[in-house]
């Protein structure tokens, strides 16, 4: 039998980069393995800004209209949807406040050049339209603070509702644009979503009197 021989010096060189390359290639994977405690993000993904909580302060100085009041059950696409009223930050029952009433709901954010047009002549709409239905805005962007400045800038005291995680637009089946206006029958169903700006009040007007059959003099 021979001897049992010793690795050439030529090939511990080698062996030792070989080891050094393992231990390379264990670290990083243990760096890179995902992440499942709450505590952390995963690689590379920036931590979500939160905006900041809105005072009653700043809803007081918005002038808001109250939001519509829960009126019996609610039903249709918008049925189990709760949102934040902008005028006191209390929850809406979106479907139940509706109900009963047709309704335009108009989807909007502070950053829309387009909403910024619109919003007055839905104001206007609004007020000439009095309790024939509800008009109430939607901003679907998650900084409240920055809706508020925005309406308070423009004039508007139209109701609106806090909607960040756009759930309205999924319900209504609307594409990721904005402005958005979805017309609700009475009964909760919806009649039209209007993907465009409303050129004016008689715009909207004969918009509504079309889809919903409510006819408001201008």
């Amino acid at each position: 039998m021979s001897e049992p021989t010793e690795p050439s010096p030529i090939r511990r060189p080698a062996l030792r980069w070989a080891l050094a390359a393992l231990i390379l290639v264990i670290a990083a994977a243990v760096a890179l393995w995902p992440r499942t405690d709450s505590g952390t993000t995963n690689p590379g993904t920036p931590a979500a800004r939160q905006p900041a909580a809105v005072s009653a302060e700043e809803r007081a100085a918005a002038g808001l209209a109250p939001c519509p009041a829960s009126t019996g059950p609610g039903a249709g696409p918008l049925a189990g949807i709760t949102l934040t009223c902008l005028a006191d930050g209390a929850p809406v029952d979106l479907a139940a406040a509706l109900a009963g009433k047709p309704a335009l709901l108009n989807l909007w954010a502070y950053w829309c050049g387009p909403c910024a047009v619109e919003l007055p002549h839905l104001q206007e709409f609004a007020r000439r339209a009095g309790p024939e239905l509800t008009v109430l805005t939607v901003h679907s962007d998650p900084d409240e603070s920055k809706a508020l400045a925005r309406l308070s800038g423009l004039g508007i005291t139209l109701p609106g509702v806090e909607d960040p995680a756009a759930s309205v637009r999924t319900a209504a089946g609307a594409p990721a644009v904005l402005p958005v206006s979805v017309l609700v029958r009475a009964d909760g169903t919806i009649a039209s979503v209007e993907v465009r700006t409303f050129a004016d009040v008689a715009d909207i007007a004969d918009t509504v009197a079309e889809k919903l059959g409510v006819r408001i003099a201008v």
